[in-house]
């Protein structure tokens, strides 16, 4: 599996695949592809890290895993392919986009421009069982996922990471304010979005911490 990892993570992250957990989550990965399917499909599997080079992280966005609906489930947290209707957190996402930032809602949820433009989308844990959210919760993901952190962690330019919702800030504890912005806010779920998400001015207040720390802003509504 980890031959799959893009070769600009590999330096950050290689070494990751010879430790224990990491050969259990395989095996337990091989396990559940044989009786279920598991999603997203295994070209998608490390599609965040493929889109976003450390090099060109500026932002993080860490979402809780991939949506159990295959017609979802594309690698990115949050992100949906063109012609899907996005889910209700999405939807909560771009209408806060539109508000926050004026960008027009754009057609679709896809948000992989978001990636090319340095925002990494990464879920806490990068597989599911279709069918069964948080299904491979535990089985050893957050541990490679917290390596992917640490790494951009290390950068010496700053990063910005928005952490919407409790299970968001729990993983990013460990980012220090010294160098690094933090942008918190609630999830923007059903339940929760009018509880701290709506108004929270999430991609203005980032574009402002780069401009701030003498980096490019991010073109939020490049996914438009």
């Amino acid at each position: 599996m980890i031959g799959s990892l893009p070769a600009s993570w590999r330096k950050a992250v290689g070494a990751e695949a010879s430790k224990p957990y990491f050969r259990e989550l395989d095996s337990f990965l091989e396990r559940e592809a044989r009786e279920h399917r598991v999603l997203p499909e295994p070209p998608l599997l490390f599609r965040a890290l493929e889109l976003t080079r450390p090099a060109d992280v500026r932002a993080v966005i860490i979402g809780q895993d991939p949506y159990p609906n295959s017609k979802h489930a594309e690698g990115l947290c949050f992100s949906v392919p063109v012609g899907v209707k996005p889910p209700v957190s999405l939807r909560n996402v771009l209408k806060e986009l539109h508000d926050d930032f004026g960008c027009a809602t754009p057609p679709h949820g896809h948000l992989a421009a978001w990636a090319a433009n340095g925002v990494l989308l990464l879920n806490a844990v990068l597989t599911v069982r279709a069918g069964k959210p948080g299904s491979h919760r535990g089985k050893g993901w957050e541990h490679f996922t917290d390596a992917v952190l640490a790494a951009v962690v290390r950068k010496r330019t700053r990063v910005v990471f928005l952490l919407w919702g409790n299970d968001a800030q729990r993983k990013a504890a460990g980012v220090g304010a010294e160098r690094h912005t933090i942008v918190t806010g609630s999830h923007p779920s059903f339940y929760s979005a009018a509880k701290g998400f709506f108004g929270s001015r999430p991609f203005s207040r980032t574009n402002e911490a780069l401009v701030e720390s003498g980096r490019q802003p991010i073109d939020w509504c490049a996914i438009g």
